[in-house]
């Protein structure tokens, strides 16, 4: 009787706040510092410890809709990353079978507020402010994992402007997707739907400013494309 009650008080909860209970769920987790230029680096940058840390669900656009400036910041940085979707429910996955959690993969831009972020820095606070704000975290549709054969050998792209400004592949990254996944898991329990972006290419970032045009593209089909508003 009493998880009857308590499952109508949740479904009320969620009425109210109007979103789904699978949306309600999800988490954003990114990783960062996770690609060299020179693969000969990647033994030696292993340690154990990654450099994790999670967006709320409400910086995401999707759907390839215009982004609009944030007016937090006057110094807005864009990472193009891989998105890896898990796919199934997993707490302390062996990295052996990490893999086979992800569902899809996407393409999206990790926005950190530089200005935002040194300002944290300097008073030693967490990164939350400068990384997940409305609008830090747009992303494209997803495609079944199925469809990428081999995970360690993923070419992706970012265009802005006309102007090629990334390129990354997977075998240039530090952690792979299994890695991070198991890493993850042994912290959190990840829920289906959950979202993580992998890490951008060790080059190549650089400033946005409004009117920018950004495309991003996965084995050259393009997959992202908005303007900054």
């Amino acid at each position: 009787m009493e998880k009857l009650k308590q499952e109508k008080k949740n479904k009320r909860y969620l009425r109210k706040n109007h979103l789904p209970p699978n949306q309600k769920q999800m988490k954003v987790i990114g990783i960062g510092k996770n690609y060299v230029n020179d693969k000969s680096e990647i033994s030696g940058l292993k340690n154990d410890t990654q450099l994790i840390f999670t967006k709320p669900d409400s910086s995401l656009v999707t759907d390839n809709k215009d982004v609009i400036f944030p007016s937090i910041t006057n110094q807005l940085a864009y990472e193009v990353e891989l998105v890896v979707k898990i796919g199934k429910k997993g707490k302390d996955i062996a990295l052996d079978d990490a893999n086979s959690y992800i569902s899809e993969i996407g393409i999206g831009i990790d926005y950190t507020a530089k200005d935002v972020l040194s300002a944290s820095r300097e008073k030693k606070q967490p990164w939350a402010l400068a990384k997940g704000f409305d609008g830090a975290s747009p992303i494209s549709s997803f495609k079944p994992v199925s469809e990428f054969p081999d995970l360690d050998n993923i070419n992706f792209d970012l265009v802005i402007n006309g102007e090629q400004k990334q390129v990354g592949n997977t075998d240039f990254i530090i952690y792979t997707f299994a890695e991070i996944i198991s890493f993850v898991s042994t912290f959190m329990t990840l829920n289906p739907g959950d979202l993580i972006f992998t890490g951008t290419p060790a080059s190549g970032t650089g400033q946005t400013f409004k009117g920018d045009h950004l495309q991003a593209s996965i084995e050259g089909e393009l997959l992202l494309d908005f303007k900054m508003i």
